[in-house]
């Protein structure tokens, strides 16, 4: 008997780990309770064509058993999945997760069910497991061998050769033909057996699950893929089959397909007796009847292929699942059949819109926090919810009526019907008029930043209460950049239209609404953009003031930060690392500390008034030092590289000329009431591993608390860890180019690819499995980093892939698309190269 936590050949074959999970939607889910009852061995046949039996209530209903071989195989991606057996009439038909198993299968001691594929992806890359994809060969594989997936013998060669290179691996000319001639993988193998192994000669170096990935990447091209024909007549009594697969019903006459009804195009579907009924929707290009009518063997085939259609539509369409309907007092009309699964929006990612969502809803929660508490003053309760609830409230409507619009252009449809339908100008143009609308709330934004940080400086507890929800797992960011959100969004936005602008001819129905739209994000952002400079500036220095010690009164009206990063201080013991703070009226610099906050502890200020800078290389015979001059003292530092001393050079002479105009503006930043000169015993060398926490790589454990680790992912400890420095310049860059979508992930020593949903923002990459989870799983800092193009030495031979790379790290990236491509390149260029003075200067402002 099976015990749950077992693993079956599929999970040992992958060696996959022992999980609770039973979807990739909950996690830590487990299956429902078995009920009391007397217990029925149940036999399941699973892909691999092992037979299992499960110990199952006669109680129970089938979701419990379906569940259960899904913990058995330690399988996530379950929803994808059905259970079929044979009925009474010899009918293959699906196990309802529903209804309780004694009423669907009357001999369960004798029947046999079959754990298989149910639902097929349009595309395979949307399976985020390597077991799920492993399954899925299994049944191309079988598929193949029964003739139901039928293709060209070149297809079909290619197919073989991917099967056994996972089977078997590397071509050797003995072994592989022995194999084909001891294992058929499909109907008339021998005459292809020349073709088969040309294939396989292809694939050295090929890892089993590379072989799957490519399996089902010829496979999902082929029109039988994932296809199951049920015999029906049209009304002059043709003999055809229908089929229903991801995009609609489809007609076929014997394996070629001769007509599909998209579900956009389908008003209702229903059957009569042995009748089948497709009702379309008002078409005036459509000269045929609107409604459709097949006729199937009998009642019990018609209804079973409705049931399958009414799955097939909720999973690929639906965004949540159905709703059970309320049971009738009296009377009952109709089937009271329902989808039972998860549709493929919850199981998938679908709009990188939710990201934003998110951040909203993460403010929200901050609220629901602060108003549990008596220390919160109720001006700032009522001002946060004043100028985010609205906010927030828009974006949820707009985000629905976006993706519903979206949902409407899948699959071909008419020029009227595209022109009406593909369109996503009017819903901008729209959204960007409520925005303005909104212009009040988005104004009130910086104020609800100062007013939080007042009300924290009066109160300790206040204090405490946001430091802990900043250290929770959901609030990867500082929490001031979420509450600033609503304004970078606005600058997205904008990015978006132009590039639509310029996407879309003058003559395309979307353009003058798009263009509008355009003129109208571009007069709000020019009127909030002076006061979003001011608060970015006014978030940074908050954010220093908790990474320094030693400091007082650093976030005052008139300091601008310039430049923050790591240089060398020449001192009688040689050089040494030091972290340096420059703004507009001074230039402190710091060591890093031991403390419980991994804290920089500063050394002293030098003010900026007065100061002069010269290049001193040849001077000291230290490579990229300058000379500081200030009051008769001199301090000799040295940048990691030429590029980087020019920068240092150039801010610090713009500081410089800055700090006549700021009216004596420093006083001694320097605390009095603590003793900040420290030792250089203090200094500690972290590794790349060590470096940023648990936020860089994945927690070793699982079981560690957010609120016990130490938040060192701040931009100054990046900094100090990669020895490079970023510039004010570069935070305003990094608002502008945030970005979020699918990407496969290669690390440089491992074979497969691992597909994440990756938000980058902050100068760093989160990686997340779905869009739809709570907090990242790991993130990488890309601060020091260099991206390139993936060589053709480094054997990677995929398309759309780049390379990150600092020291010995190495990481590669795949998109989706060449747009893609260029698009991460772009954004991710922004957080790995610097700006300059000279880029400063010459910023040009948005048309």
């Amino acid at each position: 008997m099976v015990e749950q936590g077992q693993t079956s050949l599929a999970g040992q074959r992958l060696g996959a780990p022992e999980t609770l999970g039973i979807s990739t939607l909950e996690p830590g889910h487990k299956p429902p309770a078995m009920p009391p009852g007397r217990l029925v061995p149940i036999r399941v046949l699973l892909l691999d064509d092992s037979e299992e039996i499960f110990d199952i209530s006669h109680r129970a209903s089938g979701r419990v058993l379906f569940e259960t071989v899904c913990l058995h195989l330690n399988l996530i991606e379950g929803d994808y999945f059905g259970l079929e057996f044979q009925s009474h009439h010899r009918k293959m038909v699906w196990l309802d997760l529903l209804k309780p198993i004694r009423k669907q299968i009357t001999r369960p001691k004798h029947t046999v069910l079959r754990f298989v594929v149910k639902f097929f992806p349009p595309d395979h890359s949307l399976l985020l497991e390597e077991l799920t994809r492993y399954l899925f060969a299994l049944q191309v594989r079988q598929d193949l061998a029964s003739g139901r997936l039928t293709c060209s013998d070149a297809s079909a060669s290619l197919l073989v050769s991917h099967i056994i290179q996972s089977e078997i691996g590397d071509f050797e000319e003995t072994q592989c033909r022995q194999h084909l001639l001891n294992t058929n993988y499909i109907p008339d193998q021998m005459a292809l057996m020349d073709k088969i192994m040309e294939f396989h000669h292809k694939h050295i170096g090929q890892t089993p699950a590379e072989s799957d990935y490519r399996l089902l990447e010829v496979a999902s091209r082929l029109e039988m893929y994932g296809i199951r024909l049920h015999p029906a007549k049209d009304r002059e009594g043709t003999k055809l089959s229908l089929a229903v697969a991801h995009g609609g019903v489809l007609v076929f006459q014997g394996h070629n397909r001769i007509n599909n009804f998209n579900w956009s195009k389908i008003r209702k579907l229903s059957f009569k007796r042995r009748r089948f009924l497709i009702k379309l929707r008002a078409d005036p290009s459509n000269i045929n009847q609107d409604t459709l009518e097949f006729l199937m063997a009998s009642r019990d085939c018609c209804k079973m292929f409705w049931k399958v259609c009414v799955e097939y539509h909720a999973f690929f369409r639906l965004f949540e699942e159905p709703r059970p309907k309320p049971k009738p007092v009296l009377f009952s009309r109709g089937s009271s059949f329902r989808f039972s699964g998860r549709t493929q929006k919850q199981v998938i990612d679908y709009s990188a819109f939710l990201t934003y969502l998110k951040d909203l809803e993460l403010i929200t929660s901050f609220q629901g926090v602060l108003d549990k508490e008596d220390c919160v003053p109720e001006a700032l309760k009522t001002l946060l919810s004043s100028t985010y609830e609205p906010l927030h409230s828009h974006h949820t409507h707009f985000l629905q009526e976006l993706e519903e619009r979206l949902s409407l252009w899948e699959g071909p449809c008419s020029t009227e019907v595209k022109g009406e339908m593909q369109r996503i100008g009017d819903l901008l143009l729209k959204s960007a008029q409520e925005l303005k609308a909104l212009s009040g709330q988005l104004q009130m934004i910086s104020e609800c930043v100062f007013a939080l940080e007042r009300a924290c400086v009066a109160s300790r507890r206040l204090e405490c209460v946001c430091r802990e929800f900043e250290l929770q797992k959901v609030c990867y960011i500082p929490l001031n950049v979420f509450l600033l959100s609503p304004l970078h969004r606005l600058l997205h936005y904008r990015q978006i239209l132009d590039r639509l602008c310029k996407h879309y001819p003058p003559t395309h129905t979307d353009y003058s609404d798009c263009r509008a739209a355009l003129d109208d994000v571009c007069e709000l952002e020019a009127a909030l953009r002076p006061g979003l400079e001011q608060i970015e500036n006014y978030q940074k220095l908050l954010e220093l003031q908790k990474d320094l010690i030693g400091v007082e009164h650093l976030a005052v009206a008139g300091r601008q930060l310039i430049r923050l990063g790591c240089l060398s201080k020449l001192s009688g013991k040689g050089l040494q690392q030091r972290m340096f703070f420059l703004f507009n009226d001074v230039l402190l610099y710091s060591t890093r500390g031991i403390t419980s906050a991994n804290q920089f502890t500063v050394h002293r200020q030098l003010p900026l008034h007065g100061m002069t800078i010269r290049e001193s290389e040849d001077e000291w015979g230290v490579p990229h030092s300058f000379t500081l001059m200030v009051q008769q003292q001199s301090l000799v530092v040295a940048a990691c590289s030429e590029s980087e001393m020019e920068k240092w050079m150039e801010d610090l002479k713009m500081a410089v000329d800055m700090a006549e105009e700021c009216n004596g503006l420093t006083a001694d930043l320097l605390s009095t009431s603590k003793d900040v000169k420290s030792s250089g015993a203090s200094e500690v060398v972290e590794s790349e591993d060590d470096l940023c926490g648990s936020r860089t790589s994945l927690p070793r454990n699982g079981n560690n608390s957010g609120n016990t680790l130490n938040r060192g992912n701040t931009t100054a400890h990046v900094c100090w860890h990669r020895n490079t420095s970023v510039s004010m310049l570069d935070f305003s860059i990094a608002i502008e180019n945030q970005l979020s979508g699918n990407l496969l992930r290669k690390f440089k020593n491992s074979n497969g690819w691992q597909k994440l949903w990756v938000v980058f923002t902050n100068f760093t990459l989160f990686f997340y499995k779905t869009h739809e989870d709570e907090y990242p799983l790991a993130s990488l800092p890309l601060l020091g980093y260099s991206v390139t193009h993936a060589g053709e030495s480094e054997n990677i031979h995929k398309d759309h892939v780049f390379k990150l790379h600092f020291k010995s790290h190495i990481y590669y990236f795949r998109t989706e698309s060449e747009y893609f491509f260029e698009r991460w390149m772009t954004v991710i260029r922004s957080a790995t190269v610097s700006a300059s003075r000279t880029r400063y200067l010459n910023r040009t402002e948005p048309d």
